[in-house]
C-alpha cells in the first residue's frame, strides 16, 4: 500500500455534483491499493499514519497526533499512485490491486481508521471520478508506502 498524507486545515470530496466527503483539520489520505498487499500492510500504515505527529503543539513545534488535535480523515482511493513511469510516458498501472482485492481493502481501511480514532471516516467513492479539494496546512506531505517500512 501505498498512502500520500497530507495535513489539512480542510478538505472534500465531490462527485456528480455532491459532497461525499468533508472534513475541518486533519488528514487527507490518498490510498493506493497494490495486488501483493494484506491485512497486516493495512494494519501497520493505519497505525503509523493515526500516530503521525505532524500537528504543532503550544511551541509550533510538529509534536502532536491526530487524536491530540481532534482531527479527521478523509480517505480516497487512488489506484494512479501505484503508477509505473520507467518506460515511456505513458504510465503502467500494472501494479495496482483490481477492483475485487481493492475494494475489501480500502474498506478495511475505512474501518481500522475508525476503530483507531473513534471517529466517523469522511470518503470518497471507490472508481468515480472524484473532485478533491483541499487546504494543505503548512504544507505537510508526507508519502507511505508498505513495501518500504524500514524508511517509515
Amino acid at each position: 500500500m501505498r498512502a500520500v498524507i497530507q495535513r489539512v486545515s480542510q478538505s472534500s470530496c465531490t462527485v456528480d455534483n455532491e459532497v461525499t466527503g468533508s472534513i475541518g483539520l486533519g488528514f487527507l489520505v490518498l490510498l493506493g491499493v497494490e495486488d501483493s498487499d494484506s491485512d497486516e500492510d493495512l494494519q501497520w500504515l493505519s497505525q503509523k499514519i493515526v500516530n503521525l505527529r505532524v500537528f504543532g503543539d503550544e511551541n509550533g513545534l510538529m509534536n502532536k497526533a491526530l487524536a491530540d488535535i481532534g482531527g479527521d480523515i478523509l480517505l480516497i482511493s487512488q489506484f494512479t499512485l501505484l503508477a509505473q513511469t520507467k518506460k515511456g510516458n505513458r504510465p503502467s498501472f500494472i501494479r495496482a490491486a483490481r477492483p475485487e482485492k481493492a475494494i475489501p481493502l480500502y474498506e478495511k481501511m475505512i474501518v481500522a481508521f475508525e476503530q483507531l480514532t473513534g471517529k466517523e471516516i469522511a470518503t470518497g467513492i471507490f472508481g468515480a471520478d472524484m473532485k478533491i479539494s483541499l487546504v494543505n496546512d503548512g504544507p505537510v506531505t508526507i508519502v507511505m508506502d508498505t513495501k518500504d517500512k524500514e524508511n517509515h
